[in-house]
């Protein structure tokens, strides 16, 4: 890094002229100078079907241009070779730094090897990028810590710490996508407080499902976890009763709600069980003042917006940004050094105070 800053350093003075971007899926730059002498940055988003990553890429583009920078702002749209096409223009047009949430934290190491030939700093956006040495910062939440939330949450909300009397309960567990780093954190995190549990069959998994890998649900989808709720509830509740679902994102949430409902779930007989979320979508956010979905993890992205256009800041003017964490993010080239942010759990007793009284929502947006 400290060849690659004296060589940052050197190339800062150049000015750029890039324009809006033209190509389909991607965002437009603004015209103001700033930065080293009016660098533009590229950000490159998973996907537009989530609210939450068109709020992230907003966010960045806001705080980049506080600073002063240009920006080039691309939405990968789930496609992952899509997502490196938009990164390789993004190079080509000479950004000064990359900031990139991966839709394949595998598929980056020829684009990456690009961005180091060019010396350009990576910041990795709240997916950690693996097995390249090519990145150089990483930005999220403590993604251990969101997991926790959330089977913390299913533990008090069934009152399993109550004398150690109650249950057992029915509960199926749901993991987000198998190509995202983030996934393992975020079940490991879970897991760590729901397996007791487990083991003393106070809950019990009456699918058998319980590994990650028969859990993980591709590209977060919501359907998907709609059809496996489906499967799940046909082969193994048609006798019992789901008591609570681990879910570890809003729109997975959202599609495990709509299976249970078709199945009577919510009526005056069988209410809806607890469900677990995170991200705190508009919709699942209602959701829960509905009386429906039960719990969000709250990540206030304007922050990690904040964090990584500072890391971006400060790399292109020869400095370390500031880092909490320089051991837990091993992406099997290099332990990248990392900023984390403290997740908030969310539900119908807190919701006002974390998401209103924070300017996140208005109070309008919930009606």
């Amino acid at each position: 890094m400290r060849n690659r800053r004296a060589a940052l350093a050197t190339t800062a003075s150049l000015a750029l002229t890039l324009s809006a971007c033209g190509q389909d899926g991607e965002g437009g730059s603004d015209d103001k100078g700033g930065g080293p002498k009016g660098a533009t940055i590229g950000i490159s988003m998973p996907t537009k079907s989530s609210e939450r990553w068109i709020g992230d890429g907003d966010n960045v583009v806001k705080d980049l241009r506080a600073k002063g920078y240009k920006t080039k702002l691309a939405f990968g749209q789930d496609d992952p070779d899509q997502q490196v096409s938009q990164i390789e223009n993004m190079i080509t047009q000479g950004v000064k730094a990359l900031i990139i949430a991966a839709i394949d934290n595998k598929s980056m190491n020829n684009v990456l090897q690009q961005a180091a030939d060019a010396e350009i700093p990576v910041i990795s956006y709240d997916r950690l990028i693996l097995g390249t040495g090519n990145v150089d910062y990483y930005a999220s939440f403590d993604n251990t810590k969101v997991g926790e939330l959330q089977g913390g949450y299913i533990v008090d909300k069934l009152g399993l710490k109550d004398g150690g009397k109650k249950g057992p309960f029915n509960i199926e567990l749901f993991a987000g996508s198998n190509d995202d780093n983030n996934t393992k954190y975020f079940f490991q995190g879970a897991m760590n407080v729901l397996q007791p549990y487990i083991d003393s069959k106070r809950l019990v998994v009456r699918s058998g499902q319980t590994g990650l890998t028969q859990v993980t649900t591709l590209r977060w989808d919501g359907g998907t976890a709609q059809k496996r709720m489906d499967d799940i509830l046909t082969s193994s509740y048609k006798r019992a009763r789901v008591d609570a679902v681990l879910s570890p994102y809003d729109g997975i949430s959202i599609g495990i709600l709509s299976s249970l409902k078709s199945d009577d779930y919510g009526s005056k007989d069988k209410p809806l069980p607890v469900v677990t979320g995170q991200d705190a979508e508009l919709a699942s956010v209602k959701s829960i003042i509905a009386g429906e979905q039960t719990q969000t993890v709250y990540k206030d992205t304007r922050q990690l917006a904040e964090v990584a256009s500072n890391m971006v800041d400060a790399a292109l003017h020869g400095k370390k940004p500031e880092i909490n964490d320089d051991k837990t993010y091993d992406n099997g080239s290099k332990v990248v050094p990392a900023y984390l942010l403290q997740p908030v759990s969310v539900d119908k007793s807190n919701y006002e105070k974390e998401l209103v009284d924070t300017g996140y929502y208005k109070a309008s947006d919930l009606k």
